[in-house]
Formats: structure tokens, sequence, C-alpha cells
């Protein structure tokens, strides 16, 4: 058996086999990036990464984020090393039914993730709303002596990360923000997928994160366990910038295909598996871990001493300050104040109209006083969001504590950062932008649902509504987009009360993200009824034997009530039915819904939007009213009628049913 120099490199070259081995035995994956990335996956896991393998949620840990996920063998063989619960067969389960190792790292399915990453740039985007959510609570909540927030935040990139728009945007954002305690390392091995990175790019990717205001370092081998680590400590020390540390490395090193494209996603083959083996000296059967690597890297005792120590540290910092520590576990364990309700503003009927964006605007102003870990910002349209905490201060270098974030024009970068915010623990990320602009950050959205993260999307300029903006402000398909998304929650309310009522679901949701579709255009005033709402539909008004059911959501249902009125003057009974989160709404019994929806009546739905979600409510004998082109720039009531929107067509529809 060949002799290894030391047991340090003997830990690399497990990581190497492990993850080859694993990609073999299924098949499939990217052998790739994790023969090249096994030693700085060593040095930062072994030397420097903060964790606890027994209590992988330990709120002092620090955060780690493989942004390159397809790499995933890579982090699942540190978690077997290091002591998670991720036994050996696990390895050789990859990408199997019901493994914890699937094909890209899944938060919530495999402990010891800190995110769900694979779609390339939304990792290390995510990083930034981590590194963002440690100097806010720090800003907050640490005291002399008492730092309990006070961790780094890491994530491994390839080029394939760094070239997606999403990247750019963050990295701008973190630089801006001056995210000291952020760290990333590039996996800087000149190949992507399809060739070499020289045909994608001529970029200077130093000399644009120096831009950014980062801290740029460079190690030339990525085989020099030294020069790593002390890139790392170097990092460390710089509070002021985060880093970019950029690591020239081997895809597929030691394999038959090292530094092609070949080595990126695909198996090695059992004789290129064997020559890459032959080529690291290694002599052990497959999924091997040589005794002396598993004591080594057992991070089960250091783990455990460094959540005793921080444990400590709570203690005193309880003893001292019993009030903020109280605070501090409601954030952390997500606790909500029992009487949430109480804090809400009244609106009554016969109010003055209001848009729900501006009734949305007071509704977060007075949940801020008792939620304190409400934060966030909008895309650069806080003005006309009305996402804005008063008195909430700006976060900042200098003021992290500050609740309101100035994200800029980077609506995709401001939602991966409140999937970091929320991964983080702590605090209630909302932000803003138009429903229009939800086609940039889709991305994230569906990974705030796939990470069951309670991100509130405030989406307003909800449908042709806004008026004279046009068709490229106008949200046609974006309703149907969302919804479309397994485990998000879509609210349109239709008037002040509503969307008080759709802030309460949002903060008690907890498996994902919830979408509040918000209006630029006043709406008059409704009964309240919360508890309908909660029941994401509800009768409205009711007619003695109605012989069709109006259901709509957001401003239309004003429509609906007009309509009623008109259809009941010619004889018609009509049931008004507000349903403002059809999500919500399918989850109800069976009984619920046919009390609302009596089988047998025929329907009508009514929308500004795409009408494809309607159909399911309405059936093959009903009818929707909503939109099959985009709109056009004119004013909101010349549009509402040109489209179909008013009570003279839906009169005329209800009559065509038959």
């Amino acid at each position: 058996m060949t002799e290894h120099p030391d047991v340090a490199h003997l830990s690399v070259n497990t990581i190497r086999t492990l993850s080859i081995d694993g990609v073999q035995a299924a098949n499939s994956g990217h052998p790739g990036a994790p023969l090249g990335m096994a030693p700085m996956g060593y040095v930062v896991w072994q030397n420097f990464l903060r964790f606890n393998p027994k209590n992988p949620e330990w709120a002092g840990r620090d955060r780690f984020v493989l942004s390159a996920g397809h790499a995933s063998m890579l982090i699942y063989s540190l978690l077997h090393l290091t002591g998670y619960d991720m036994p050996l067969q696990e390895l050789k389960n990859f990408r199997q039914w019901d493994s914890k190792t699937p094909g890209h790292p899944e938060f919530f399915h495999t402990k010891g993730l800190d995110a769900t990453t694979g779609p390339l740039g939304q990792g290390a985007a995510m990083t930034v709303g981590m590194a963002m959510a440690e100097r806010h609570l720090a800003a907050q909540y640490n005291r002399e002596g008492f730092p309990i927030f006070d961790n780094y935040t890491y994530s491994f990139l390839g080029d394939g990360d760094l070239q997606e728009g999403v990247n750019h945007e963050s990295a701008a954002l973190a630089g801006h923000l001056k995210l000291g305690k952020l760290i990333w390392l590039h996996d800087d091995n000149s190949v992507q997928l399809d060739t070499a990175t020289f045909k994608a790019e001529s970029e200077d990717t130093a000399e644009r994160f120096r831009a950014y205001g980062w801290e740029v370092l460079r190690v030339q081998d990525g085989n020099d366990l030294a020069a790593i680590e002390s890139a790392v400590q170097q990092a460390q020390a710089n509070l002021d910038q985060p880093t970019l540390i950029q690591v020239k490395t081997v895809i597929g090193f030691g394999s038959p295909r090292a530094g092609t494209s070949k080595a990126h996603g695909e198996p090695l083959g059992a004789e290129g598996v064997a020559q890459t083996k032959a080529a690291l000296g290694w002599d052990y059967p497959a999924f091997t871990v040589p005794q002396e690597v598993a004591a080594h890297m057992d991070a089960t005792e250091r783990g455990a001493a460094h959540e005793a120590e921080w444990q400590k540290l709570m203690d005193g910092y309880r003893a001292q300050y019993p009030e903020l520590a109280a605070e501090v576990m409601a954030l952390l364990e997500r606790r909500l104040p029992e009487d949430l309700e109480a804090a809400l503003p009244v609106y009554e009927v016969g109010d003055k109209a209001a848009a729900t964006r501006n009734a949305g605007g007071e509704i977060i102003n007075a949940l801020a006083k008792v939620v304190p870990g409400l934060m966030g910002g909008s895309a650069d349209v806080s003005g006309s969001t009305k996402t804005t905490i008063k008195d909430g201060g700006e976060f900042a270098p200098g003021g992290y504590e500050g609740r309101n974030v100035y994200f800029g024009v980077r609506e995709f970068a401001m939602a991966a950062a409140a999937n970091g915010l929320a991964l983080y623990g702590g605090p209630r990320p909302l932000v803003g932008t138009f429903l229009v602009f939800a086609d940039y950050l889709k991305a994230a959205f569906r990974l705030s649902a796939l990470q069951m993260q309670p991100v509130t999307y405030v989406l307003t300029h909800d449908s042709i509504g806004l008026g004279e903006d046009g068709p490229t402000h106008q949200p046609i398909e974006q309703l149907a987009m969302l919804r479309a998304v397994p485990g998000a929650h879509v609210i349109r309310p239709a008037d002040a009360n509503e969307t008080a009522a759709a802030w309460l679901m949002a903060l008690d949701y907890g498996k994902g993200p919830t979408a509040l579709i918000l209006s630029r255009q006043d709406l008059p005033i409704l009964p309240r009824n919360i508890a309908g709402v909660r029941k994401g539909g509800y009768v409205l008004r009711d007619a003695e034997n109605p012989s069709v059911i109006l259901i709509a959501s957001g401003s239309e249902v004003s429509l609906a009530l007009d309509s009623a009125d008109a259809l009941s003057a010619e004889g018609i009974a009509a049931r008004v039915v507000s349903m403002p989160c059809i999500e919500v709404f399918r989850e109800q019994s069976a009984e619920y819904r046919a009390s609302v929806l009596t089988p047998g009546v025929k329907r009508v739905a009514i929308e500004a939007a795409a009408k494809q979600p309607w159909y399911e409510w309405v059936g093959l004998d009903g009818a929707v009213i909503g939109m099959d082109t985009f709109g056009a720039s004119a004013p909101a009531k010349v549009l509402f009628e040109k489209f179909g929107f008013s009570v003279e067509n839906v009169v005329k529809t209800v009559k065509g049913l038959g």
C-alpha cells in the first residue's frame, strides 16, 4: 500500500474517492468538481467551519453553502466524515429514491445543509442574505462581552455560478453593504459543461469583484492546503469587505479526463475510477474511509465544544439581558405574538376606498411594532409598493440594525437574499416589486417554496388596473405562474380588510413563501371576514337559491358585487364568492368547499389575469372572464371596460351560460 505523507492529504483523497465512488455507484452525477475542490473542502471544514454535527441547526454555527450544487458528493462526503447523520450506506445510495443524498443538495431533506442548491448562482446569492442576517442580528442584540451572533458564511462556487446574472447582482450588493464575514471560494478550473471557460467569457473576474468592493485573494495551486488555509485566515481578518478567494484547481484532478469538460457531468466508468485512484496512490476498496481519517475528521467532540461555549455565552446573556434573550429565542423559534390580529388596523364599510398596496403599507407598519424580526425592502420601488418600515432605520454599514434594505433594481438578488435571511433564522423577510417583475425573481421564489421558507413577497400593481404604463408593466400570466409553484400561497385580497387577513396568513405560514398581490387603484372597503379569508375563499354575499355563483379575487370582487345587483334586478339570483387564495381554498374540506361553491350551480370566475387557474373552479359548464391578450396603455377605467371587466359583460356572460 502506498505511503501517504500525512493524514491531511489522506483525508483529501478520502473525500475525492468517496465522491467518485458515489457517482460511479449511481452511474450518474458530477465527479469532476469534487475531485478538484476536495482540498478546499477539507481545509474549510477541518480548520475553520464551526458546527456541531449532532445538532445541525445550532444557531451559533457558521454557514456553508455549496453553490456549485452539482458537486453534491463533495458535501455528502464531508457530512459523513465529520460525524453528521450520514451513514456510508447513504453515499452508496447517491441519487436513489428516498436517500439522504439526492442529485443536488436539498435543505429540509438532508441534515447539515444550509440551503438547497443546484440552480447556479443562487447558492452564493443566498449567502449574501445569510451574511446580512448575521450582521443585522448582531447589531440588534449583541452586547459588550456577549457576541451571540458572530459567525462566518462560506460558499464554494464555480465558473458557472459566477456567470449567472444573479451572481453579478448579489456580489455588487454584498460589496456595497461591506459584508466582511462573507467568504466565497471560487473553484477556478477554467472549464464548464460545454467547453473551456475562455470560449464563453473574457472578463477579469478579480477586477470585477474589486470594483464591487470585495477583497480578492488567489491560491495558485488548489492542492496547496497551507496556501488555502492562509487565504481563509486573511479573509476572516478583513471585517470591512467580503472576500473572493480564487483557488486554481483542476477539474477531475487525477482522472483520465482531468482538465476537460468530459470530467464535469459523467461518471468516470470503472476503468476511469481505477485509473484515478492509481494516480492518487489510493489502494483501498470502494467507499473506504481509512481509520486514521475517520478519527482525524470526526468533528463530534469539537462541535459539541463549540456549541457548549456558545451556550455558556447565551446563558450569561440571558442572565444579564433577560428581555433581549427572550426576544432572541422567540425570533429563532419563529414564534409570533399571541394576539397578532389585535395589532392590525380595522377598516369599516363606508370608509374611503383604498388601494390594497396602501393598506398593505399601513399593515406592515402596524405589524413591525410587534414583530421585531420583520425586515426587508424593495427593488427600488418602496414608494410604490409601500414596503418601508417607518422609523425602522436603514440596513447599511454602520447601521446594520436597520430594518429597511435598499436592494436596488436587483429583483433576483433581492429574493435570493430574502431566502438567505430566512434560512439563517430570526429575520422575517419581506421583499417588494411590481407583480410583472416577478418574472425576474421567479427562480428564487421557486427556491423559497422548495426550501419551505416563509418569505413574504409584496407584489403590487397587480393588473391592467395600473393603467397608463401599458402592457410592459401590466401583469397577465404572472398570477398563473406563481400559483403553479408547489407549496406557495398566492393571495390577492379584495380590499384593505382582506389585506390585513392576508398578512396574518403570510406570517402564520411556515412551509413556504406567500405572494401578496396588491392593487394600485383604490378599492371599496368590504365587510371584515378574517376567518373567511383564512380559508382561501368564502361567501361574501349570498342569495336565496342562487342560480349562478360569481367567483372573483382582488379588484374584481367589487365588480362581482355590482354585477350581482344588476343580475338581481333582472331576476337572476347570484352568490358572490371572494377567493383571495386558491391554494388555501383547495386545502379546505370537501364539505366547506361545497358550502361555498354549491354543486350543480353554474359559476363564472372574474379576474383581470390569465384565465387558466379558474377552470378548476368553474367546471366545463362555467365561464371565465379574464385576459387572453396583453394589456394596453390607457386610464384604468377605460382598460377594464375595453377588456370586458364591466357589469354589462358579466351579465351577458351569465345569461350566455344557458
